[in-house]
C-alpha cells in the first residue's frame, strides 16, 4: 500500500507553542497555590495551639482545685501561697498526697504538650502575682502559660504569646 502525501503530514504531537503555554498555565497555578499551603499549615498550627494551652490551662485549674479541696495533701515542698503549681512539671510528674489514705501519685497532665510555634516545650509562663500583661512568670507559682512565639496570627492583629 502506497502512503499519500497527506498522511506524512498529520502527526501527532504539540507544537512548541501548546507546550509553551500549558507551562505558563502550570506555572500560575502553581504560584497561586503557594500562599494557599502556607495558610493551611499556619492555620493548623493555630488550631494545634488552641487545643495545648487549652489542654495545659485546665491542668493548671485541676491542681488549683485539687488545692482548694486538699490543701493539706499537696507536699509542703510544692505549695505555693496561691494554690497553683510551682511549675508545669509537677503536672506530669505529680505527687504523692501527704495526709490522704492513697498512696497512689497524682498527676495533672500525661505530657506537657509540644508548643506548634517554637516545636518544643519550653513554654512561657506568669505567675499569680504577675501583671496580666507581663511575659516575664516573676513570682513562683505557674497562673497561665503562652507560646514564646514572635510571630503574628493569621487575622494580623495579634501575636500568638498574647492567646
Amino acid at each position: 500500500m502506497a502512503r499519500s502525501l497527506t498522511d506524512k503530514n498529520n502527526q501527532r504531537g504539540f507544537t512548541l507553542l501548546e507546550m509553551i503555554a500549558t507551562l505558563v498555565i502550570l506555572s500560575i497555578l502553581s504560584v497561586s497555590a503557594i500562599p494557599i499551603m502556607r495558610n493551611t499549615v499556619k492555620r493548623q498550627r493555630e488550631y494545634e495551639l488552641r487545643i495545648a494551652l487549652r489542654e495545659l490551662r485546665g491542668a493548671i485549674d485541676r491542681y488549683r482545685r485539687f488545692y482548694e479541696q486538699f490543701p493539706n495533701a499537696i507536699p509542703i515542698q510544692e505549695r505555693t501561697e496561691s494554690g497553683y503549681p510551682r511549675n508545669l512539671e509537677i503536672l506530669v510528674e505529680g505527687f504523692t498526697p501527704a495526709n490522704m489514705p492513697t498512696t497512689k501519685k497524682i498527676r495533672f497532665l500525661r505530657r506537657i504538650p509540644i508548643d506548634p510555634m517554637t516545636g518544643t516545650t519550653d513554654w512561657g509562663t506568669r505567675s499569680y502575682s504577675d501583671d496580666p500583661d507581663s511575659f516575664g512568670g516573676l513570682g513562683d507559682d505557674v497562673f497561665d502559660v503562652y507560646t514564646k512565639s514572635e510571630d503574628i496570627a493569621l487575622d494580623g492583629k495579634t501575636r500568638y504569646r498574647d492567646w
